[in-house]
C-alpha cells in the first residue's frame, strides 16, 4: 500500500487536498487492492479551518512518522503564512527525505521553496504567483504555463483542479494508463490533461480593463476573432487614436493588443484541436490566423507544442 501524505494547514484551499485525495481514493476502490491509504497532516490538530470548510487532519506533523510514498503540500491562501512556520518548514524537509516522490499543488509550492526542496528544479505554481515565487526564490527555475512539472522525484503543479491533473499522472505511474483514465471517467473529469498543456485562459482572465470600451473590446474579441483585428481595426472599434489605444489596452491588461489577439485565438484553435476532427486549415481561417503556418509558429510560442502534436497528444489520452 502506497501511503499518501497531504500536507494541509490553515486557510488551505479546499480542493487542493480534496482533489487528490479522490483521486487516489478512487483509484483504489476501482483497482479493489487498496493501492493507497490517504492521510491529511497539519501543524496542530483539530478542526482546521479551510478556504470553504473545516476539515479534521488525520494527524499532526509531530506524530506523522515512518516512510512515506508520496508527500503532497497544497496550496491556498494560508501558504505563505505556513511558509514563516519554521517548525513546518524543518518537517517538510525530514519528511521529504523519507519519501519516494514529492509534490505540490498550486502555491504548496512556496512551501517546497522554503524548505529548499525546488533548488536548481523546474516547477511551476498557480499562474497568479509564479513571477512571486521567481522573485522569492531565484534558484527555482519557474514555469509559466505547463499544468504541473516534473522534476526527479518532485512534481509541482498550477492551481486547484490542476492538483488532481497531477494525482492521476502519479496515478498513471503507479498503477497504468487504463486506471488513471478510469479514475478520470468515474470523477467526471473530461479528460486526463498532460503536465505540457498550459494554463491557457491564465492570460485572459488576468487583469480585465477598467475602461469600458476596453472591457467590452475584450468581451467582443473571443466571438469576432476570424475579422480583422488589427491594432488600427480595434482602435477605430474603441473610438480612441492608434496611439493611445495601443497604451490603454497594455496599461490595463498587461498585453499589447497583439499579444492577447494572439492568445485568443490559440484558446478557441486548441479547443476545437482538443474536441473535433477539423482540418488544421479550416482551424486557422476560422479563428483568424489564416493559414496553418502562421498557427503553428503562434502555438509553438504559446504551447510549446506544434497543432499536430497537441491533437495527437489529446486524441491519444481521450482514447
Amino acid at each position: 500500500m502506497r501511503r499518501i501524505v497531504i500536507v494541509a494547514f490553515p486557510r488551505v484551499q479546499t480542493l487542493d487536498v480534496l482533489g487528490p485525495a479522490e483521486v487516489f481514493r478512487t483509484a483504489s476502490q476501482l483497482s479493489r487492492r487498496d493501492d493507497y491509504r490517504v492521510e491529511v497532516v497539519a501543524p496542530e490538530g483539530g478542526p482546521l479551518e479551510t478556504s470553504s470548510v473545516s476539515i479534521h487532519p488525520d494527524l499532526t506533523i509531530d506524530r506523522c512518522q515512518g516512510p512515506i510514498d508520496t508527500l503532497l503540500v497544497a496550496g491556498g491562501r494560508g501558504a505563505h503564512r505556513a511558509a514563516l512556520d519554521e517548525r513546518l518548514v524543518e518537517w517538510l524537509t525530514a519528511a521529504a527525505a523519507r519519501s519516494r516522490r514529492t509534490a505540490s499543488v498550486c502555491t504548496g509550492a512556496f512551501l517546497l521553496a522554503r524548505a529548499g526542496l525546488l533548488d536548481g528544479r523546474r516547477a511551476t505554481t498557480h499562474w497568479a504567483s509564479c513571477d512571486e515565487l521567481a522573485r522569492r526564490h531565484p534558484d527555482v527555475r519557474v514555469e509559466r504555463d505547463p499544468i504541473f512539472v516534473r522534476d526527479g522525484d518532485v512534481v509541482t503543479s498550477a492551481g486547484v483542479t490542476a492538483g488532481m491533473d497531477l494525482a492521476l499522472a502519479l496515478v498513471e505511474e503507479d498503477l497504468g494508463r487504463a486506471t488513471a483514465l478510469e479514475v478520470a471517467r468515474w470523477l467526471v473529469l473530461f479528460l486526463k490533461r498532460p503536465g505540457g498543456q498550459a494554463q491557457f485562459s491564465a492570460q485572459l482572465a488576468a487583469q480585465s480593463a477598467e475602461r469600458e470600451p476596453l472591457r467590452e473590446l475584450q468581451q467582443w474579441i473571443p466571438d469576432n476573432l476570424d475579422r480583422d483585428l488589427s491594432v488600427p481595426a480595434l482602435a477605430k472599434r474603441t473610438c480612441m487614436s492608434e496611439r493611445n489605444f495601443a497604451r490603454a489596452f497594455r496599461g490595463e491588461t498587461g498585453m499589447t493588443p497583439a499579444a492577447y489577439v494572439e492568445v485568443a485565438r490559440v484558446e478557441r484553435a486548441r479547443i476545437a484541436l482538443e474536441s473535433g476532427t477539423m482540418p488544421a486549415e479550416a482551424i486557422a481561417r476560422q479563428v483568424g490566423f489564416g493559414t496553418v503556418e502562421t498557427m503553428r509558429r503562434a502555438f509553438r510560442r504559446r504551447v510549446g507544442v506544434s497543432p499536430g502534436d497537441y491533437r495527437s497528444r489529446f486524441r491519444s489520452e481521450a482514447a
